[in-house]
């Protein structure tokens, strides 16, 4: 495991982790956007994009680290405006054949002016990303003043955690394993030291709290209850306990 307490840089390549998710594209939607009801992924797409809805509803948003627009594709839904920015070429390809605005770029160098979005979020990259605390601070610039910053961590308090702590690297292609791209693990106490220059802390939502494995909700019978558990308890206190901590950040 990668904490926050490693060296920033160790195992971190951006021309790696470029071709990582330009692999991973080619797969990435076999168990996803499948909207199947009370199926693991769109629990996961349910509870980020219901956060993002909370702030962004008829507001502009951008999605840092968008992939192949599953989320992003929700966001349109109800934003005035959505937009995405993602590293892989591979993965943008297939948001553009959905139709939506997106570019090729960094998270920690976003190609926005200041203050351009009313919410800006990211979900499952932030971990992937040496350096962030300039991709937070990068958030937070193109949030306009009063605007959230919706950032998710990959949380080590977890059965999530625990799993990825103690269990070996998945393969995600033909050639590419998990532990091809840098990862790191921060808690909450660490999300809420990460608050961006000029923002504070708002609290948090908490996606993955009780699920121990994602086979478990994809299962009949005691899927739906973990469905309808995790929805409940999102964001209660046992939110802390979750694998996908989502830190919320109001800029002043």
């Amino acid at each position: 495991m990668v904490t926050a307490e490693d060296s920033a840089t160790e195992g971190y390549d951006s021309q790696t982790s470029r071709e990582y998710y330009d692999e991973f594209s080619k797969g990435y939607e076999e168990r996803r956007g499948k909207n199947v009801p009370g199926g693991y992924h769109e629990l996961l797409d349910e509870l980020e994009s219901g956060l993002v809805e909370r702030y962004g509803a008829n507001k502009h948003v951008l999605e840092v680290g968008c992939g192949t627009g599953l989320i992003l594709k929700r966001l349109a839904n109800f934003a005035a405006k959505a937009e995405g920015i993602d590293l892989s070429p591979g993965m943008l390809e297939k948001a553009r054949e959905r139709g939506l605005s997106v570019r090729e770029g960094s998270a920690t160098a976003l190609p926005y002016e200041d203050n351009t979005f009313d919410v800006t979020c990211s979900f499952k990259v932030l971990a992937h990303i040496p350096d962030i605390e300039k991709a937070l601070s990068e958030m937070a610039r193109v949030t306009r003043p009063g605007g959230m910053v919706l950032a998710e961590f990959y949380n080590p308090w977890s059965f999530r955690g625990l799993l990825r702590a103690l269990g070996p690297a998945r393969q995600i292609g033909r050639t590419r394993k998990e532990s091809d791209v840098y990862t790191r693990f921060d808690n909450p106490l660490r999300a809420k030291e990460l608050t961006p220059s000029g923002c504070s802390f708002k609290g948090a939502r908490g996606v993955r709290i009780i699920t121990p494995a994602a086979r478990v909700v994809d299962t009949p019978v005691i899927g739906p209850i973990f469905y309808k558990a995790e929805k409940l308890i999102a964001d209660s206190p046992l939110r802390a306990l979750a694998g996908f901590y989502i830190a919320k950040y109001q800029k002043a």
